[in-house]
């Protein structure tokens, strides 16, 4: 069942090709806003996304941009700007995954690969979504995409875990500067979901029940349940709430510290 929440916002969603972005994107229109579809390399995946949109009725405008890139995201913006006029809504979703390196073993060009795409990206795209709701008189939304890996280490992870831990506190650091502005920040920072980032989980039953043990729930979320948190903290329903960080994990986290 759908409210109308978003009827009337215009929102930007990058890395909604797929995913969860895809599935925030769906949501997002059921509840009446225009989306901005940003993928990187699947074009298809966000044709597929916007036709999706288009069928709740709404408008979608498709942009190729690499958001580690400044010049890239301030054209995907401008292009966004003349399509819609202006943005409400920021979800910052795109990013790329852990190497798998041990930080001994870590090349520079893959850390920075996850630095310019996870933090750069999200800080480039927060920047300019702030200098135009400024414009706009303020108010507006920011959602940043983090992880349980905001908080929780993984052993050949350093590259995607600290730039999660990043964006939690530019979440953070924005709360405060932007609560003049009444623009709410926060984040979300789920644990498995079954995205393309867990695709060898998704093709393989065995492996995913076995990847599944430690959550309590004994399952991975499905993107739409991130989506529809995603929806809350997107509409008027959350005027309240900024600079928090919700956690969609099935009781990870708390599990963590069994046995020890």
């Amino acid at each position: 069942m759908t409210t109308g929440r978003l009827h009337g916002k215009t929102a930007l969603i990058t890395g909604s090709d797929s995913g969860i972005g895809q599935a925030t994107a769906i949501e997002f229109a059921k509840e009446g806003a225009d989306i901005v579809v940003h993928y990187l390399n699947d074009a298809d995946g966000a044709a597929h996304t916007r036709a999706e949109v288009e069928a709740t009725g709404r408008r979608a405008v498709v942009v190729q941009a690499d958001i580690s890139d400044e010049k890239q995201v301030e054209a995907m913006f401008d292009q966004a700007v003349e399509v819609f006029g202006t943005l409400d809504i920021l979800m910052n979703n795109a990013g790329v995954d852990a190497s798998g390196k041990e930080v001994a073993e870590l090349d520079t060009e893959t850390w920075d690969r996850a630095i310019r795409t996870n933090v750069y990206g999200p800080f480039f795209c927060c920047r300019r979504f702030v200098r135009s709701r400024k414009a706009a008189g303020g108010g507006g939304k920011i959602i940043n995409v983090t992880s349980v890996h905001e908080d929780i280490p993984n052993a050949g992870g350093a590259d995607y875990d600290c730039s999660k831990g990043a964006v939690r506190m530019l979440t953070r650091t924005l709360t405060l500067e932007l609560a003049p502005l009444k623009i709410n920040v926060n984040s979300l920072a789920p644990g498995m979901v079954l995205t393309p980032f867990n695709q060898p989980a998704i093709d393989d039953p065995e492996l995913l029940e076995e990847q599944v043990q430690s959550i309590p729930w004994k399952r991975a979320a499905e993107p739409v349940e991130i989506a529809r948190l995603a929806v809350f903290l997107a509409s008027s329903d959350a005027d309240y709430v900024t600079g928090a960080t919700f956690v969609m994990d099935g009781g990870l986290m708390r599990n963590l510290g069994q046995g020890a």
